[in-house]
């Protein structure tokens, strides 16, 4: 698919340097906003690298049906992982990594809707630290924007992608599982916004802003409905007279 994904988008790869000692198993991560990502890293990264990558995939969305996990599996030698619904699955990613076989998993655990990247989850950093195998952190800037969520190809005019390659890391002495995910999701925030602020293109400060002006929006829209609906609640009522009031004498 790269010939494909590099004609349609204008990637720029960033941090090839920070891969020279980088070997075999490892994790590789990234935050996760479009379905051009998958594609953009496995072309970016060294064949060395990328040629026995195994690509995590949502049980639940990727492996129900035959045909879509055929695709899956051809295209990104991809492995199924459990993401609450499938279950049969665990201890997969260890048995690869026990086995030699890099993975590319992504620790929001789905796609932004937004661009803002979640919390990561702790997957991750507990196999980093089980399996003694370090984590290549990357950050993806723009890919959003070429092909955000509801979109089935990339926008036309080849958007920039930028592909940030980061130091390889490992949990520090006694470092728990919680401290080291943390650590591995700002990690990967600054090596997006640096590159980001660089080529003015949206920092996570600006995705996230975004976000909350959005639900601002549109909680106080909600609340001017509720309220106008009550208003006009109040005049379709029917009057009530006033009490005491007695009727007037027929004439």
């Amino acid at each position: 698919m790269k010939p494909y994904i590099w004609s349609a988008l204008s990637v720029h790869v960033h941090g090839m340097r920070r891969l020279d000692g980088l070997n075999a198993p490892f994790i590789a991560i990234a935050n996760h906003s479009s379905h051009v990502d998958t594609t953009v890293i496995f072309g970016a990264l060294p064949r060395r690298l990328s040629k026995n990558l195994a690509a995590g995939a949502a049980a639940d969305y990727f492996f129900k049906q035959k045909t879509k996990s055929m695709g899956t599996r051809l295209f990104f030698n991809a492995y199924p992982v459990d993401r609450g619904g499938m279950k049969g699955h665990a201890g997969l990613s260890g048995r690869l990594l026990d086995e030699g076989v890099p993975l590319l998993i992504f620790p929001e655990g789905t796609r932004s809707r937004t661009g803002a990247m979640a919390p990561f989850k702790s997957g991750v950093s507990a196999l980093s630290i089980q399996h003694d195998v370090p984590v290549l952190p990357m950050a993806l800037v723009g890919a959003y924007a070429a092909m955000p969520y509801g979109q089935t190809l990339p926008v036309p005019g080849r958007p920039p992608v930028h592909i940030v390659f980061g130091t390889p890391q490992r949990a520090l002495p006694g470092e728990t599982v919680p401290h080291f995910k943390d650590r591995l999701y700002n990690y990967v925030v600054e090596l997006h916004d640096s590159t980001a602020r660089a080529y003015g293109m949206p920092t996570q400060e600006d995705f996230h802003r975004s976000v909350a002006i959005k639900a601002a929006a549109k909680k106080q829209a909600a609340l001017e409905a509720a309220q106008s609906k009550d208003a006009q609640a109040a005049l379709e009522r029917p009057a009530t007279p006033d009490a005491g009031q007695e009727d007037a004498p027929a004439s």
